[in-house]
């Protein structure tokens, strides 16, 4: 019935061990596969929680700083991205935020917490320090080094006082030597 044959040897119907360990294998793998890319998708929906929590942050930000490029990258490990150096990724539990910066000693984890609100903050804390460090230097180099210019013209003023108040000093005492010298000329002779 159905296609079988009756006269087959038993040897034949049984497959055989390697195609047997082999397909089981291909099972389990495409069974993971299908695991790996469902905890991906989540980790990339979580991501996109945080994203939308950090919506009213970014508003606040004026439209003409261009130092955040907030995004969720796709890819082997999901990632929201605060800036060229800073991002949110999962932990290993998949339900954990880690908020790490890249340094120049490598990787520095600035947050960890399995609460949208505790990453919000620590994000929110990162985008404030990092916008008064823009204002500090920004500060520091003035257009075309006005800053630079004016530090250098007061250190010039403050010398040229100083050589002024030198020379009047100068002055004095070579007139009060003088002075004494002509008195010691001119004086009463025995």
């Amino acid at each position: 019935m159905w296609g079988r044959r009756k006269n087959q040897p038993a040897t034949q119907a049984a497959p055989h061990p390697l195609k047997q360990a082999m397909r089981e294998v291909r099972t389990e793998v495409a069974e993971r596969s299908a695991v790996v890319v469902d905890l991906r998708d989540a980790e990339q929906a979580r991501l996109e929680l945080l994203n939308e929590a950090l919506d009213p942050l970014f508003a606040d930000v004026p439209a003409h700083i261009e130092l955040f490029d907030r995004g969720v990258l796709r890819g082997d490990v999901p990632r929201l991205w605060i800036d060229v150096i800073a991002h949110v990724e999962m932990g290993r539990d998949k339900r954990q935020y880690r908020f790490v910066q890249e340094t120049r000693y490598g990787r520095a984890t600035l947050a960890e917490s399995h609460e949208i609100p505790d990453i919000v903050q620590a994000v929110t804390r990162y985008v404030a320090r990092r916008l008064v460090e823009r204002e500090r230097a920004l500060s520091d180099d003035a257009p075309f080094g006005e800053a630079t210019a004016r530090k250098l013209l007061e250190l010039e003023q403050h010398r040229g006082r100083l050589r002024a108040f030198r020379m009047f000093v100068y002055g004095v005492v070579m007139a009060v030597a003088a002075l004494f010298t002509l008195a010691l000329l001119n004086g009463p002779r025995p």
